[in-house]
Formats: C-alpha cells, structure tokens, sequence
C-alpha cells in the first residue's frame, strides 16, 4: 500500500489538479514571451544606433540569461514557501518595470562614457543610454522566474498522466507568442513613433500579464512545503478551488545542496544543460549562416522562424496529445533528441530545400522531446521542491545560454556551416543519456507501488 505522502504526490488533480483551468497560466506564458520577443527584430540595430557593435549585442542579448543564473533558483525556492502566484506576481512587475526603464533609455541623451577599439571586439562606445539598456535586461533577467514558477504551477495542477501534453500546450503558448511578437514589432515600428511603439507595446503586455496574475491566476501551491490539511470550509477563488494549509509550523527553506542530493536530480540538470546548449548555438549560428550561405534577408528569416514555430504548434497540438497516451516520457525524450539532432546535420550543406527539411525535423524533436523532458523533471522533483528544481534548472539552462550563445557566433566564425555538426553532436550525445531516463521511470514506479 503507498504512503499517504506518495499517493497525494503522484494524485495532484485529487488536491487541485483538473478543478484548476490551464488558461490563465497558459495566457500569462503566452504575454511573458510576446512581451519580450516584439522587441527582438530592432534591438541588434538599436544597439548599433547607440554606439555598440556585433560583440555588444551579443553582450546584451546574454545579460537576460547572466541574470537569471541569480534569480530564478531564488524565486524557484521562494515559490515552494511563499507560493506560485506571489512570485509569478514579483517576477511580471519585475519585467513590466525593466521595460518602463528600457523606454526612458530612449529618451535619454547619447553621451559617451567610454569607447573601446579593439582587434578582437572591435570598434564600439559605450553610451548612456546604452548603459541603461544594459541595466534594463539585468532587472529582467534578474527578476525572469516567469519560466520556472510556470512550469511549478503547472505541475502543481496537473496529475502525472497529463503532464506531457499540458507541457506541450505551454511550448504552444510560447511559440504562439514568437510568432505574433516580430509580426507585431514589425507594425508597429512603421508607425510614426518609430523604436517607441514596440517598447510601449512591451509595456502595455507586460501591464496585462501583471493584472491576468493578480486577478485570474488562482494559487495553485497548498501549503509551503507542507501538506494540505482538510478543511471544512473551501475557499472558491473565480470558480477554483483551493484547500487551507497548516501555517502553525516553521518554514524551511530548500538549500542549494539538498537539492543536488535528490535522486536524478544532478543527472536530469546535466542533460537540461547540454540540450539548452545545442540550442543555443543553433540560434547564434543560423542567422550568420542564413544571410552568408542562403543570402537570406530579414524578411525571408522572419517567414521561416514563422513556419518553424508554426510546425511545433502542430506537432505539440496534435501529435504529442496522441503519443504520450500511448509512450512514457522517456521513450519520447529519446525519439525526440535522435530527430533533433539530425534536425542540425541538414543544415550543414546550406541548401534552401534541406534547410525547410531540417525545420520538419527540428519542430517533430523539439515538439515531442522537450515537453516530455519537461514532464519527466517535474515527477522526478516531487510537490515538495518543484518549484526550487525548476528554479535551479533555468539556470543551468541560462548558463548553457550564455556559453552557446558566446560559442555559437565564434564556431561558425572559425567553421562556418559545420558549426551545426557541433550543435548535433551535442543533442546526439544527450539521445545517448537519455537511456538512462527509462531506468529512472522504471524505479520511480517501484518505490511508489
């Protein structure tokens, strides 16, 4: 017979699971990545047009992720004992208020503050309002717990049997957001208040995705690290029912430490790791290659990330539903990696036929291995530490960022097109951990018999 504490972890639609509606959370994912990807198509040009060159944007693109390292294992471990929605709440006003600040950089002075001419960095200055620019993402960035406290809610209100699809309609909600983002950038920046219009769209999202939390986001965590108690009185917050909790004993926070000696743990970190690195010098690297190789214009790399994030919409709306019924997560983690990766070998050639092949086989791994990972992650954490684990893994996925970010432009300054050989060699080496994930299925349904 299972314990009580194991029942209620591996039963959370008995707790709040199905009685709480995945729309508000799925909404405020969707705003958090419109809000930051409709400024996306002009801040490589703004950041030029302040004084900085290719090396300075890509130092700005990386202070997000710099940041989060800090961040988001704080609002992680601050959502398992405050609750998600307080932090939900703290990290949007966070984001809302670095865009406020990254619309007053534009109106400030361009006064130089140091200039820099280097043969390795090349020619840049550094300007006032390009020093608050800076100072902008690093707030973001250091407030930018949307992600993993997300993630935690969701798990917190889905029982186990659903958590690979309903993973795959928050990677829904986001790719959603990456495709109306840029196309909203991009009429708004015609308009006659040029760069302003997209950052007072960021804003206005932003504002919207504060109000969706405070009003329609129910608390989803019962009690901070303890478990629910019955009570005779449930409280009916816009329909959704939430239980009372002790509050009679102390809080103990979750360290760092504690959390690397959980089982799996370390192991499933290492593989966050290294499939956000593979990532991440993808996206460094295919626009350099898109433009020298494919002689592609902005406007031809807007249409296929547009028909990329299409195919992952489709493949997570209706392929993954119907495949995890019938697979674990493991075996889609492996399926997908193996897709994934040979997703980065057709690109290697540079063909324009073989490049929209590869968006196939990108949006077919991605779609069924990434919310399948995702899922896996949260039943390993457990209710107790969900929301420090996946605090702890949005940095090591913000310090895999960063390093592919950095490697990506620099393998293909060196490699050119065999730059994504390196990309797949890394997800290939993650298809052959993945293995090991069965055995974890297989001795977590042991231990809960």
């Amino acid at each position: 017979m299972k314990k009580e504490s194991e029942n209620q972890e591996n039963t959370p639609d008995s707790l709040t699971g199905e009685k709480i509606s995945l729309l508000p959370i799925l909404a405020v994912n969707f705003i958090s990545t419109l809000g930051f990807s409709i400024v996306l198509p002009f801040l490589v040009f703004l950041v030029s047009r302040l004084g900085g060159n290719a090396f300075i944007y890509g130092l700005a693109s990386s202070m997000y992720p710099a940041f989060q390292l800090i961040g988001a294992p704080i609002l992680g471990r601050w959502s398992d004992t405050y609750g998600r929605k307080k932090i939900l709440f703290l990290s949007q006003l966070g984001t809302l208020l670095s865009w406020i600040i990254f619309l007053g950089a534009l109106f400030l002075p361009v006064v130089s503050l140091f200039k820099i001419d280097s043969g390795i960095l090349g020619t840049f200055t550094v300007t006032l309002p390009l020093a608050v620019l800076f100072f902008a993402r690093a707030l973001d960035g250091l407030t930018g717990g949307n992600v993993s406290v997300a993630n935690a809610y969701l798990a917190d209100i889905t029982a186990e049997r659903d958590r690979s699809r309903n993973f795959g309609k928050m990677s829904i909600s986001e790719n959603l957001g990456f495709i109306v983002g840029p196309a909203l950038a991009g009429i708004l920046s015609v308009t006659a208040y040029g760069d302003v219009a997209p950052v007072l769209g960021a804003i206005v999202i932003s504002l919207i995705g504060t109000l969706l939390i405070m009003f329609y986001v129910p608390e989803s965590k019962e009690c901070a690290l303890e478990g629910p108690e019955e009570a005779e009185n449930v409280r009916k917050i816009f329909g959704y029912e939430i239980r009372e909790c002790r509050t009679t004993t102390e809080i103990k926070k979750p360290e760092f430490i504690e959390i690397l000696r959980l089982p799996y743990i370390p192991y499933m970190l290492c593989l966050y790791f290294l499939i956000d690195l593979g990532y991440n010098v993808f996206y460094t690297a295919f626009p350099l290659h898109a433009i020298s190789a494919l002689n592609w214009s902005i406007a031809k790399m807007g249409v296929y990330f547009t028909v990329l994030s299409g195919l992952l919409i489709i493949v997570q709306s209706t392929v993954l539903p119907r495949v995890s019924r019938k697979h674990s997560d493991a075996t889609l983690i492996i399926f997908g990696s193996l897709i994934l990766g040979t997703n980065f070998l057709l690109l290697i050639p540079g063909n324009l036929s073989l490049t929209y092949l590869a968006a196939g086989f990108f949006a077919l791994g991605d779609g069924l291995m990434w919310p399948s990972f995702l899922s896996l992650l949260s039943k390993v954490a457990g209710r107790k530490y969900q929301g420090t684990i996946q605090g702890v893994a949005s940095s090591f996925g913000g310090l895999a960022s960063i390093t592919g970010l950095i490697l990506g432009g620099l393998l293909y300054e060196t490699l050119s097109g065999t730059s994504f050989l390196i990309a797949g060699l890394v997800i290939y080496t993650v298809f052959l951990l993945n293995f090991r994930l069965r055995r974890f299925e297989e001795q977590r349904i042991l231990k809960n018999r």
